[in-house]
């Protein structure tokens, strides 16, 4: 379990102490001293300003105030003990996995959310034989969390038993479900259209001349994994006029949401000579990307890849990889958002906000093979 940063500290930076006159003093050099004017360059005030802001001097305007501390916080020191917000509670946040970077990138998001509404958030994931969620929900029960947010819990996993939802609504305890979906669970749920998010990658690769295009995603139990497969059975249904049976015996390979998973699934979707491969998650298209060069292929020239997610540093891989963008910061903060109103007393309505994803092209997909020569 780990504590989210708060927003603006820069990671691994050493947080330094402010003396009570203004005076910065390093921890491990004492003949380095900072200038006040550091910190009134970062903050675009005066001096003068800095100084009365950290001796906690009256005269300064609210948000005058809020550019020197978040100077402070950019500059990597610590606010003095009299300036630093006082936590409304913690907030728990579990998730799956941090290998996938979509989870890091979603924590940060809520992380940062809940900090500014003066929450601390609690990181609680899952490691294979860790601790299983029931384990980590329970710890943060009984650390008095004044709310959960569940990413990619058992929420989605259909076989998974609901009960411990409600039985931790007994407890008194809000909680909101981020990527999954149970008629059982009367809790918001925020997710992204996983359907339409298969209809902008079949159609950007149907506009391309593909008429092969496979489906690589993960075990079937899953209500994301569903959901994929309605909108992509649907959408060759309408783009190509395939029968959906013949889709979903032909086109469809369930594995595992890792990059092995993705290249194993491609590695069955080429052998049915599949020329466009849609995945799951980026983990996966980078597992499809590996798949095609092993069979001596090329992507995109000869097996185009949508990925799925949009995760950090993806536009830089080789080559830079066309996907589908989880709206992570919209999900995120309304995560966050109504959290805070089930905790305030004025909860949301038990139902589903479903967030619209967005096609990102770049180089991983080009005009199937066969079509690239037509005149």
């Amino acid at each position: 379990m780990t504590q989210q940063p708060a927003p603006g500290r820069p990671p691994g930076r050493i947080r330094r102490p402010i003396g009570v006159q203004g005076e910065i003093r390093p921890v491990q050099s004492s003949a380095v001293t900072t200038r006040l004017a550091d910190i009134a360059a970062q903050a675009g005030v005066s001096e003068a300003t800095v100084s009365r802001v950290l001796n906690g001097k009256p005269g300064v305007a609210a948000t005058t105030r809020q550019s020197v501390l978040a100077a402070l916080d950019v500059l990597g020191y610590e606010r003095p003990v009299r300036l630093r917000q006082r936590s409304e509670g913690l907030v728990g946040l579990i998730t799956p996995e941090l290998e996938n970077p979509i989870f890091p990138a979603l924590a940060q998001v809520i992380g940062q959310a809940l900090t500014r509404q003066g929450y601390t958030p609690v990181l609680a994931t899952q490691t294979p034989g860790g601790s299983t969620e029931d384990e980590l929900t329970e710890m943060l029960v009984d650390r008095g969390v004044a709310g959960i947010i569940y990413v990619s819990g058992l929420h989605a996993d259909t076989t998974a038993d609901m009960q411990r939802y409600e039985r931790l609504r007994a407890q008194g305890v809000p909680y909101v479900l981020v990527d999954g979906f149970s008629p059982k669970v009367q809790a918001p749920f925020i997710s992204p259209d996983d359907r339409a998010a298969m209809t902008l990658a079949v159609t950007h690769l149907a506009s391309l001349g593909h008429t092969r295009i496979g489906l690589a995603l993960g075990p079937k139990r899953f209500v994301p994994v569903q959901r994929k497969i309605e909108g992509f059975v649907r959408a060759m249904q309408d783009q190509l006029g395939l029968a959906a049976d013949v889709i979903e015996r032909e086109l469809v390979q369930h594995s595992l949401y890792t990059l092995e998973g993705g290249q194993a699934a491609t590695t069955a979707l080429i052998d049915r000579n599949c020329t466009a491969i849609v995945c799951a998650s980026d983990m996966m298209a980078l597992g499809a990307i590996r798949a095609v060069r092993q069979r001596g292929l090329d992507v995109p020239r000869d097996v185009s890849v949508v990925g799925f997610d949009d995760s950090p540093l993806i536009a830089f891989t080789d080559p830079p990889l066309t996907t589908i963008r989880k709206p992570v910061p919209a999900m995120g903060q309304a995560a966050v958002r109504t959290l805070l109103e089930e905790i305030g007393g004025t909860p949301a309505p038990h139902s589903e906000f479903v967030f619209m994803p967005e096609l990102v092209v770049r180089g991983s997909t080009a005009s199937a093979p066969g079509d690239r020569n037509r005149p």
